[in-house]
């Protein structure tokens, strides 16, 4: 039990620290309040055809970024509709949750989903997916999907690895890789790391609500799409790429999200993107120094693959973290990222992605740090201070 203090009257904003949907800079807001133009005009056609154009270098990619009016499951199912055909074999790798649910929805789509287990506390295994392919003679398997950055997890997979595996065994399978929690976050490049199909999403590293996903597709890709058997229509790549040509969609976009998408890539240009990366990495840093002083662990079990976006954290053995989140929400009025799946209960989550700076995040860590002793959960004091000294040595 504990004793729950006086919140009937909230002052200040809201602490939004799950890993997505990130919190919207106030300069986002502004752009997209604003009233909705004709989407078949000449200044949407001018929007368009710049967005098309500008999304391109955050997805390091010189092919086309096509942009959805879904979230990111609507993404995942077209990379697989465009590229597929009824029964082909997908490798998948269970890196998590987010992994899962894209598996779920291959199999929906009446593909043979083939997965490679983990812990969920360490990336895909380059050498699993190498024997994997090796060991498919008639090239049976058409795609590999690896998620990049686990949202549930707080792990990060090694994505040029995966590439070199795959072309050690000399297999021709896509690489298909979402990177809705990594992309604007993470350093990610489609075309150096030889990715066919990025999946990624608005309402996070991107800074906007959710309502926008995102396909960025390779030649191989394109290719593969005209021999491709699963039925799509709303999801379908050529009708999209048509329209595209003009600045246009072939059907009604989400038009406030598209002049907000206009004004994260201003602000993701203006920083640069590699010190969005490099704010990133640091904010992690003095996330799991904080972690570690109170003697808890992450999920992440490996030191080379802690996320950059989130940090996942256990609770000690018999102590609810859903109920610590409780307790965090209702007197500190800041919002964490709840345990998924298997997790589910054992895990919370502090986001640290998108429009973030250092008091921000020490707000978050010091309402963490709080709840822990409000709740009960037994910790060491000096997680707050912990994370200041790395900010403070940066």
């Amino acid at each position: 039990m504990y004793l729950k203090r006086n919140m009937n009257k909230k002052n200040g904003r809201h602490f939004l620290q799950i890993p997505g949907p990130s919190c919207v800079p106030d300069r986002i807001q502004r752009a997209m309040a604003r009233p909705v133009i004709d989407h078949r005009g000449p200044e949407f056609a001018t929007l368009g055809r710049e967005l098309l154009a500008r999304i391109r270098p955050i997805f390091a990619t010189d092919g086309p970024v096509i942009i959805y009016p879904s979230s990111g499951s609507g993404a995942w199912e077209a990379a697989l509709a465009n590229t597929l055909s009824p029964g082909d074999k997908v490798l998948m790798c269970e890196t998590g949750h987010f992994a899962m649910l894209w598996a779920g929805i291959a199999g929906r789509l009446r593909l043979d989903a083939r997965v490679i287990d983990t812990d969920w506390r360490h990336g895909a295994d380059p050498a699993a997916i190498e024997a994997a392919l090796a060991d498919d003679k008639a090239n049976d398997i058409k795609a590999v999907c690896v998620v990049h950055n686990e949202t549930a997890t707080g792990v990060v997979s090694n994505i040029t690895a995966v590439r070199k595996a795959i072309d050690a065994a000399s297999h021709p399978a896509l690489l298909m890789v979402d990177t809705i929690s990594s992309l604007a976050s993470i350093d990610y490049r489609q075309d150096e790391w030889g990715v066919d199909v990025t999946v990624a999403g608005s309402q996070k590293g991107l800074m906007l609500p959710p309502g926008l996903s995102f396909n960025g597709v390779s030649k191989k890709a394109l290719k593969a799409a005209e021999s491709a058997q699963l039925p799509r229509s709303y999801w379908n790549w050529a009708d999209m790429l048509a329209s595209n040509e003009d600045g246009y969609f072939p059907y009604t976009p989400a038009t406030p999200l598209m002049f907000g998408l206009r004004e994260s890539i201003n602000m993701l240009n203006e920083e640069g993107l590699d010190n969005v990366f490099a704010r990133h990495s640091r904010h992690a840093a003095a996330t799991r120094a904080a972690v570690n002083s109170w003697g808890l662990e992450t999920v992440c079990a490996d030191p080379d693959a802690h996320s950059p976006s989130l940090t996942a954290i256990f609770t000690p053995d018999g102590h609810s973290a859903d109920h610590l989140r409780k307790v965090i929400l209702e007197n500190y009025d800041m919002s964490l990222g709840t345990g998924l799946g298997r997790l589910a209960d054992k895990v919370f989550r502090v986001g640290h992605l998108g429009s973030l700076n250092d008091l921000m995040l020490m707000g978050a860590l010091s309402g963490v740090e709080m709840g822990l002793g409000l709740a009960g959960v037994p910790h060491n004091p000096g997680g707050v201070q912990a994370a200041m000294d790395v900010l403070g040595r940066a």
